[in-house]
């Protein structure tokens, strides 16, 4: 095991363990150096791993801190190795997202109100307008975020963007099939708000589980390529 890996597990074990609770400060350097019998630079090397994670926050002339450890945070930094994914790595995490995507719908639908209804309507109409990809890929993200947060589980919200994002570097409306693809994509929005609309847990939950599986079945067929994007 090398330094920065003593010095990351090490800080890693406190928090797990209680001793290091969410929001308080983390020990001066040199002390856990002496502890953990590491170099400073091993020891900031294992912080600013950790704050890539989320699971640290260094503050600017106040020291380091534990995150709050909110679950929908620590979630969310799966997609920093989640976006590595290869497609055919991702297709294997469909069946997971079919289960979690059908849970949600259900959730959304016994939850639902007024004001979900009209968004969720709303951005299906926003996506039957536009004649562009990208719009339409991200107005389809927003409609699936919004069911989501409304079936009021944020840890389930935060799993299900990760694969969400990663999904949405494999483009198929840009194909030359893209086109119809869409309209059928649509078409499952629709059935699958009008379920919600109706608080029906079961049809919503079945719609959802259809709409995955259909997208799944284009992703295995088509093979898109990878979207290549600037580093952010």
């Amino acid at each position: 095991m090398s330094a920065v890996e003593k010095a990351f597990h090490g800080l890693r074990h406190m928090i797990a363990t209680g001793r290091l609770g969410a929001g308080e400060r983390i020990p001066p350097e040199g002390d856990l150096c002496a502890e953990l019998g590491v170099s400073r630079g091993s020891l900031r090397e294992a912080v600013r791993m950790l704050a890539a994670l989320g699971v640290l926050e260094p503050r600017h002339g106040s020291g380091t801190y534990v995150s709050p450890l909110r679950p929908e945070d620590v979630i969310g930094s799966l997609s920093l190795t989640f976006e590595l994914l290869p497609l055919s790595g991702l297709l294997e995490m469909y069946e997971v997202r079919r289960v979690l995507e059908a849970h949600v719908a259900a959730k959304a639908a016994a939850r639902r109100t007024p004001e979900t209804v009209e968004t969720l309507f709303a951005l299906i109409e926003a996506m039957e307008a536009t004649d562009d990809p990208a719009e339409a890929s991200e107005l389809d993200h927003r409609f699936h975020a919004e069911i989501a947060s409304s079936a009021g589980n944020p840890a389930l919200a935060s799993l299900l963007a990760v694969f969400r994002a990663r999904s949405r570097k494999y483009q198929i409306f840009t194909l030359p099939e893209g086109p119809e693809l869409r309209q059928r994509s649509d078409q499952d929005h629709r059935v699958l708000a009008t379920a919600i609309a109706e608080r029906d847990p079961a049809a919503a939950a079945g719609a959802a589980e259809a709409h995955v599986a259909q997208t799944e079945r284009w992703l295995r067929a088509l093979e898109p390529p990878v979207e290549e994007t600037a580093p952010g």
